[in-house]
């Protein structure tokens, strides 16, 4: 499939924002289009700390909540959906300012994050706990994820977050960048439904009745591109201010969208 751009799209990149309680589009000739491979080598004023809150929320989402279930008015879900879907829109965010490449990074780095974090609850749940201290037990329930829920999580995120970006970023070039709201949904769809698919059934098929892993699936899968569409105001918002300071507009047009590839030095 072609993912070519409309004819001088690159004249007519469109930014939105917000005038009392309507959106517009905007042009912005202040934004230099740059590709991948480009983006993959420039210096961004705002890429760490943007990278900084991606890998905190992912850590903060796994670490509570992820294994809870919890219902609401009928609806069955894991507690984790609240807070997780924030880092597929900080993870939208980085793909569509910075470009793939540089989501990629931030990815692995969330990838060795997890990996880390699951290290340090297992060494420091497994350490004899002193005789005067009572609080083992509560500290296991809180920290003593088993061997299946990091798996899960781990390989469920590293798949689910690459499948989002590749998606986010070629539906950009697709697009000449015009419709963002239509990649940020669309990547989530297909980004949470490979993290879904993945994390339940690897954590939980076995324990949970298979009906229960279903329902919980899906529902947990719908709830996340709801979740999505819903930010959808905020995700443009952080975009433009971010594209802005910036100063450039990244279409991955050069780029090679394997996990493995290296990214060029800034």
């Amino acid at each position: 499939m072609s993912y070519g751009r409309a004819p001088g799209s690159h004249k007519h990149a469109f930014r939105i924002v917000q005038t009392g309680l309507a959106w517009v589009p905007m042009t912005d000739p202040q934004l230099s289009r740059i590709d991948g491979t480009s983006s993959a080598r420039r210096h961004f004023r705002y890429f760490d700390y943007v990278m900084a809150s991606f890998v905190a929320i992912l850590l903060l989402s796994n670490l509570i909540g992820a294994s809870k279930l919890a219902q609401v008015g009928g609806f069955t879900f894991g507690a984790g959906i609240l807070f997780f879907p924030v880092s597929y829109v900080i993870g939208d965010v980085l793909t569509e300012v910075y470009g793939y490449a540089n989501a990629r990074r931030c990815v692995w780095m969330g990838f060795f994050a997890l990996i880390f974090m699951a290290f340090m609850s297992y060494v420091v749940v497994a350490m004899p706990a002193a005789p005067d201290w009572g609080g083992q037990a509560a500290y296991e329930s809180v920290f003593g994820s088993t061997w299946r829920i990091v798996l899960a999580s781990v390989v469920a995120f590293w798949a689910g977050e690459f499948v989002n970006s590749f998606v986010l970023a070629r539906m950009k070039v697709w697009t000449g960048g015009r419709h963002m709201w239509s990649r940020t949904i669309g990547s989530t769809v297909f980004g949470q439904a490979i993290d879904s698919m993945l994390f339940y059934p690897i954590a939980f098929l076995g324990i949970w009745t298979t009906h229960q892993v279903l329902m919980v699936m899906v529902t947990n899968w719908a709830m996340k591109v709801a979740w999505e569409a819903g930010l959808t105001p905020v995700t443009y918002a952080v975009v433009g201010w971010l594209k802005k300071r910036e100063g450039a507009e990244v279409f991955d047009t050069d780029t090679d969208f394997s996990p493995f590839a290296k990214s060029p030095q800034v």
